[in-house]
């Protein structure tokens, strides 16, 4: 606009008109150049403030990366839900719950692990199972790299078996399992006596989920005749005192836990939420 009127002018006067006109462009270029230092200004604080959000989120991420996933096995026929009263610190790790698949026809238990190890989705990582389940860590172990692998009820190697599953591998009286008795659970209630034996029928009616009779053959077979004879040093085993499926006299090398049963993952769930956080922690 200032240009516009100064062309307009017939004669500029040396003293007057051009002091004028000058006076004018400089404060016109003076307001100009305070605006560029708003803008500068408020486009510097734009970055930053966005600088501070990238950095809050690449915080946010690493938080996330430090965490230490926990993969959780269940036991034979077992559905996630006996993890159900389990609690880790949220703040240094994530549970993640696996769960059982029925197995093609005649799979083997190697390549069941390597299948269900395609379900683990992270690195920093640490395997759980339970009873079978703690079996088939030990297997899946071979397919991923854990910070550990843990075993809760269960067993090393195969010359950690009583004295009857041995017996029945060679027998094959595991073949007479009658696994039908599994698919209606409901119906033992009927004929259970004592409250002790029907609170058991009322847990297994809840957390024994599989039942489909393919499955049941498959997985008391593979534990029947798992072949592991050599004990992996790495792995991390407790086992409760009074587990009447897998007694602790034919056990070396674990953590005990007094007056803990075979289903101590329900009932001593209290022991695990304190010391599990601390055994994983531990260099």
């Amino acid at each position: 606009m200032i240009w516009n009127k100064t062309l307009a002018q017939k004669k500029i006067g040396v003293k007057v008109k051009f002091r004028k006109v000058f006076s004018q462009c400089d404060t016109k270029l003076q307001l100009f150049c305070w605006k560029s230092k708003q803008i500068n200004l408020i486009i510097n604080l734009t970055l930053y403030k966005c600088k501070l959000v990238l950095q809050f989120f690449i915080f946010i991420k690493i938080l996330k990366m430090d965490k230490i996933h926990v993969y959780f096995m269940p036991g034979l026929a077992a559905s996630s839900a006996i993890f159900e009263r389990i609690k880790l610190p949220e703040d240094q790790f994530e549970i993640h719950l696996l769960e059982w698949v029925i197995p093609q026809e005649k799979q083997s238990l190697n390549d069941y692990a390597m299948q269900l190890s395609k379900e683990v989705k992270h690195e920093n990582l640490i395997l759980v199972g339970v009873s079978f389940g703690g079996i088939l860590v030990q297997e899946m172990k071979k397919f991923l790299n854990p910070k550990k692998v843990i075993i809760i009820s269960s067993v090393k190697s195969n010359k950690e078996f009583p004295r009857r599953m041995k017996i029945a591998k060679t027998t094959k009286a595991y073949k007479l399992i009658p696994v039908t008795l599994f698919e209606n659970i409901e119906n033992l209630t009927k004929y259970a006596f004592g409250n002790y034996i029907k609170q058991r029928v009322k847990l297994y009616e809840k957390y024994l989920s599989i039942r489909d009779k393919n499955y049941l053959n498959w997985a008391i077979e593979n534990v029947i005749l798992w072949e592991r004879t050599e004990i992996d040093a790495d792995i991390i085993h407790i086992q409760g005192l009074e587990d009447e499926v897998f007694p602790v006299k034919n056990i070396r090398n674990f953590i005990p836990v007094k007056a803990g049963t075979h289903i101590m993952i329900l009932n001593k769930y209290k022991w695990l939420n304190e010391n599990l956080p601390k055994i994983m922690l531990d260099n």
